[in-house]
């Protein structure tokens, strides 16, 4: 915890959030003088694109703040061109406290500060609501699009209140995806096992190079060690994997760290996908991390969902280099395209998901419809 509060040079709590649990928490975890009742959202001036040095306080500037928009929607993956595994997202804040190079918030956040979102019951009632309507639905919801999941949790102990909500939608699944080693707050909740705890993970290098305040590569394995040895199941997400002159060799390093700590019936699903980025991002990267890694250096081409991405062939490669070795390893690991064309998924899998028996219920089109349905008869808190 005091790490987390060393994070933070100023806390603003707005009025309305005064009541909340998470705002008593900070009150009494942080120096009465870095804290400020605010009846607006600080720092207004600077909304807009902000600059690389903004966005970098950004990181540094807590507020919490009631959400006045809809907390559950689905994940950004699911457009035309692209194949989706019937993601949703529960979005319980804006920004995150670390800072990898390639991180996508930095193509539109605009916001000069952290925030956390102090209305939780709402979300709750958001999800029971849609519940009573989808609840025979396999639906997997996570919380990590726009805010690391884990990473501020032990302030938030949202993470808590999750786990039991969803004892009640036994259907359902909850992730939390994270590159911390946060557990500590929730590891010994009771569950029922619909919980999924996961990581993105990436060799130490690019650990080192693109990931910066980041948990260490060994320290995201140990954390998952210790969610599976309390019947946690648990994720990875090789993603972005970032070519490097020695990706091939860190790879297949980074396979075998998880093969040979893991069974594939303790490990959910393992997600892979390819650098990709908004072209506009690329400005605001170099503008903070200049020319000194990978990401900033990748060539880099458009594709037809207007991301910049490396060549297919090279995403073939080394999608083709990864699956093989779980492959090798043992045929059973579920391993799928993250935010892939179909193209891409047939030249590397020599199938699309819906037709591979492992991965067919992660892809199943009728929840899609099923949710498209229930959005239009819904209307937004």
């Amino acid at each position: 915890m005091e790490e987390l509060k060393a994070k933070f040079s100023r806390v603003y709590i707005h009025k309305d959030s005064l009541g909340s649990a998470v705002a008593k928490r900070v009150l009494e975890l942080f120096p009465s003088d870095s804290v400020q009742v605010v009846n607006d959202q600080p720092l207004k001036e600077k909304n807009g694109r902000l600059s690389a040095e903004d966005f970098e306080a950004s990181k540094r500037a807590l507020y919490l703040a009631p959400f006045k928009g809809q907390f559950f929607k689905r994940c950004p993956g699911a457009r035309p061109g692209l194949l989706c595994c019937n993601y949703f997202v529960l979005n319980l804040g804006q920004q995150c406290d670390m800072n990898c190079s390639y991180c996508y918030l930095q193509s539109f956040i605009n916001n000069p500060v952290l925030t956390i979102y102090t209305n939780f019951d709402q979300a709750l009632n958001e999800l029971k609501e849609m519940h009573k309507d989808l609840g025979s639905s396999r639906i997997r919801v996570g919380t990590g699009e726009v805010i690391d999941s884990l990473s501020l949790d032990e302030l938030t102990l949202y993470s808590k209140s999750l786990i039991e909500a969803f004892r009640h939608f036994p259907n359902w699944t909850l992730e939390f995806k994270t590159k911390s080693a946060k557990v500590d707050q929730f590891i010994s909740c009771e569950h029922s096992k619909n919980v999924i705890v996961s990581w993105s993970v990436n060799p130490q290098a690019i650990v080192d190079s693109e990931e910066y305040g980041t948990a260490s590569l060994e320290e995201r394995l140990r954390a998952a060690e210790r969610c599976r040895d309390q019947g946690y199941p648990v994720a990875f997400h090789i993603d972005p994997m970032i070519w490097h002159p020695e990706w091939k060799s860190n790879y297949t390093d980074l396979v075998e760290k998880i093969t040979q700590r893991f069974r594939p019936t303790q490990v959910a699903v393992i997600s892979v996908g390819a650098l990709r980025f908004q072209p506009e991002q690329r400005i605001m990267m170099r503008e903070r991390f200049g020319m000194k890694g990978w990401v900033t250096r990748a060539e880099v081409y458009p594709s037809q969902d207007g991301k910049l991405r490396y060549d297919q062939a090279l995403r073939r490669e080394m999608f083709d280099h990864v699956l093989g070795q779980f492959r090798a390893a043992h045929p059973d690991w579920r391993v799928f395209l993250c935010m892939e064309t179909p193209e891409t998924w047939i030249s590397t899998t020599e199938q699309i998901p819906h037709r591979n028996p492992g991965l067919k219920d992660l892809f199943d089109t009728k929840v899609l419809h099923q949710h498209r349905n229930w959005s239009q008869n819904t209307t937004t808190p």
